[in-house]
């Protein structure tokens, strides 16, 4: 049941939204996001860290069809609700920065996308997470396409084009999967669209082959990962400052969780076939995004590039299907999902007192800002890596799992680590230390308001860094459990 409530509070308020106006909007909005976290704190204290789950809720949803809306939560998906739960309050808190036309829509988009992430970070039915992998699509496509910059139309076109086609890829795979399902499967009498279900199938080699690249397609994209990712920078870039946090800070760690809940288990063959190609992808993309964001001149263009050049480094960690780099991958969602919503927070902050994100154009700010600049300082760092910060637990276990794997791969990998620290640090030194620029002077440091959302990002960077245990503790039975199922 509680499971449910999660799943539906913030779809009610979404709802009573629609019929709210002004100061009440932000009030329903802001109130209905923090009870919804309190109640993933309230999961996370009564989990049971098992490989198991707990918190399951069935009910036939088409019963003829052995479709049934199956929700459940094991370590893995409580941590991914966890990072939704509490990023999407501050989220709300850095949209109230702005004043943008109709509000109160714009923050029911906002609470209509929670319940599509936690759709899919719940969803035990293969239907009914393809029902709420795309019910998550369609806010972030109004938010981006009604409030964006001036590209805003045909970039976001693009970004529903790209996710739309890999989803039905996607699709056709979980049909053909559900259709081998039936009489002789285990326990079932008819077919069954359950994940428990998929995971009895017996395969052919060949039939996880293909089916590898039909249900990749949508993670890979969603992610994303070279070369799927040319829709990211500039959807990133002229998506308002909190879709782009939503996008980038949880909707990425669908195409993650996705292809550790839904692809490892279910195509092992076709893993193991075609494991080391997506691996060469992904490091691709770390070495393709490092290199672009060093040219950037946009504040959020840079912050773009440089989340692909990282989420390249999970995808290479979950596909070296070792212990340390799947947990390395849990840990290093839960830093980036930190990380990169601070950053574009600055950004945004930054952009809001000067009108400008163009670099070249900054410089000397933290003449009068010192608050923000030791905040910038600290996503930075943690961004780069340092130790101490959840950043380093996350990439270090993610290198340590890619070196067990393959030395070499680790070893080029782990280029992300120093051209991470090349361009961000020279985008810091521009921005805040270079020469001063017109706004040194006139710029003003951050309210009381701006603080209650990166401080509790700061408190989260230290607290991956100096306890991980209390995440990997939660996370290591399904990681176990999940690499059981691969045969590993």
């Amino acid at each position: 049941m509680l499971t449910a409530v999660l799943l539906f509070l913030p779809l009610a308020a979404a709802l009573l939204l629609l019929f709210t106006k002004g100061a009440a909007a932000r009030a329903l909005a802001l109130g209905a996001s923090l009870l919804e976290f309190g109640l993933a704190v309230y999961a996370a204290f009564a989990f049971k860290a098992t490989g198991t789950g707990s918190f399951d809720l069935s009910y036939a949803w088409i019963p003829s069809a052995g479709i049934n809306f199956h929700l459940g939560l094991d370590g893995l998906s409580l941590l991914l609700v966890l990072l939704t739960t509490f990023l999407v309050p501050l989220i709300l808190l850095a949209a109230f920065k702005h004043n943008y036309d109709s509000p109160s829509t714009f923050y029911a988009l906002v609470l209509f996308m929670q319940t599509g992430l936690i759709g899919v970070f719940v969803s035990l039915d293969a239907f009914l997470f393809y029902f709420f992998w795309e019910v998550a699509l369609i806010p972030i496509y109004f938010l981006a396409g009604a409030w964006g910059g001036e590209r805003r139309v045909a970039v976001t076109l693009k970004f529903f084009l790209y996710t739309v086609v890999g989803s039905l890829f996607m699709l056709a795979g979980f049909v053909y999967l559900y259709l081998q399902t039936g009489p002789g499967v285990g326990s079932l009498a008819q077919h069954s669209s359950e994940l428990s279900a998929f995971y009895a199938l017996t395969l052919s080699a060949s039939e996880q082959s293909w089916l590898f690249w039909l249900i990749f397609a949508a993670f890979a994209v969603k992610m994303p990962i070279f070369p799927f990712h040319t829709w990211q920078p500039d959807t990133y870039t002229e998506a308002p400052a909190p879709a782009t946090m939503l996008l980038s800070g949880i909707m990425l760690k669908m195409g993650i969780y996705g292809t550790m809940r839904w692809l490892l288990p279910v195509v092992p063959l076709g893993v193991s076939q075609w494991g080391f190609l997506v691996i060469i992808l992904a490091v691709i993309g770390i070495i393709y995004g490092a290199i672009i964001a060093i040219r950037q001149q946009d504040l959020k263009r840079l912050i773009a590039y440089s989340s692909l050049s990282h989420v390249g480094l999970m995808a290479a960690g979950v596909f070296s299907l070792t212990q340390i780099g799947l947990q390395g991958a849990v840990v290093q969602m839960l830093a980036h999902g930190v990380n990169v919503v601070g950053m574009f927070f600055v950004a945004d902050a930054i952009e809001r007192r000067t009108g400008t994100r163009h670099i070249p154009d900054l410089g000397g700010l933290t003449r009068r800002t010192p608050i923000l600049t030791v905040c910038f300082l600290v996503m930075l760092l943690s961004t780069v890596a340092l130790p101490l910060t959840g950043g380093f637990v996350g990439e270090f276990l993610l290198l340590a799992g890619l070196y067990q794997y393959n030395a070499w791969v680790g070893a080029v990998a782990g280029l992300t680590i120093i051209f991470s620290a090349v361009y961000l640090l020279r985008m810091f030194q521009r921005v805040m230390l270079g020469p001063d620029s017109a706004f040194s002077e006139t710029i003003t440091d951050l309210t009381g308001g701006e603080l209650l959302i990166l401080v509790p990002l700061i408190v989260l960077v230290f607290w991956l860094g100096l306890f991980p245990g209390t995440f990997l503790h939660l996370s290591e039975p399904a990681v176990t459990n999940l690499l059981s199922l691969v045969g590993r």
